[in-house]
């Protein structure tokens, strides 16, 4: 019973630890949160711009469609995707932004016929948990968060996209590992899913994240650092797409530490206990 006692007063006190610590870096971090979550969409869109011919070429072998069409669908994703990244950045026009960045993942999805590649489909899908976290942001009473991080619990609605927001970021998360594991990335799984277990239940909810986005931070950078592989090795468009996919997961993190778990969770049941 003791030991029982001695753990959660331990985890109450690595909670209010995390706690002052966020409430000290609370007018940044939705800003760094932003800017991870949209990392994926700005690197593609940029690399419409800087790959122009391969992707147009890509398209028009892949559909017969003619290279006018073809150059319609990199126009389309480069705007979409900067544009859109632009705006959420500058918080103007966030729903629109949101629109055209969902628009881009559903495009994506059937031209590059992710659909029939679990993986591939099971990331665009979980990228959708992201712009949902952003639209929970925007709605009225997420506006006045950040100012002292009152509770949610009283809009259903913005519980429940809170809800969604990290079921589908926690599927994200799930897709970064592979079936050749190294030990390290087996160590990283297993603390890593019992993390992302508090998250999806909502239990020690902001402590939890937190520990996940320094573990994540760190597996970022020791095996996705893709700036140390020649440019002409394919090994480095892997990395560096899997780099920026996990930076949309971190953003997706800091997102639930900035706005909390929400009314659907334990945390919040627990204080009408």
């Amino acid at each position: 019973m003791s030991g029982s006692s001695t753990y959660d007063k331990t985890l109450s006190q690595l909670d209010d630890m995390a706690d002052k610590v966020l409430r000290s870096s609370k007018h940044y971090l939705p800003h760094i949160a932003r800017l991870c979550l949209i990392a994926t969409f700005l690197e593609d869109g940029l690399r419409m711009w800087f790959q122009w011919r391969e992707q147009k070429d890509y398209i028009n072998l892949t559909w017969r469609c003619g290279e006018f069409l073809a150059n319609i669908f990199v126009l389309f994703n480069m705007v979409g995707q900067i544009a859109g990244c632009g705006l959420v950045l500058v918080r103007k026009f966030v729903p629109i932004a949101v629109g055209m960045l969902f628009s881009i993942i559903v495009l994506q999805t059937f031209t590059y016929t992710v659909l029939w590649d679990f993986k591939f489909f099971m990331r665009n899908f979980a990228l959708t948990g992201g712009l949902v976290l952003l639209m929970a942001e925007y709605s009225g009473e997420a506006k006045s968060m950040f100012a002292g991080l009152p509770s949610m619990g009283g809009n259903n609605r913005q519980s429940y996209m809170q809800l969604a927001g990290r079921l589908l970021v926690i599927i994200m998360f799930l897709t970064l590992f592979n079936f050749e594991l190294s030990f390290f990335q087996m160590i990283f799984l297993v603390i890593g899913s019992g993390l992302m277990v508090c998250v999806a239940i909502g239990y020690k909810t902001k402590l939890a994240a937190v520990v996940l986005v320094v573990f994540l931070v760190l597996y970022n950078v020791l095996l996705n650092s893709f700036w140390m592989v020649p440019t002409n090795r394919i090994m480095r468009d892997f990395m560096k797409y899997d780099f920026f996919q996990t930076l949309s997961v971190i953003g997706g993190l800091l997102y639930v530490v900035a706005l909390g778990p929400g009314g659907v969770s334990l945390d919040e049941h627990k204080k009408e206990w």
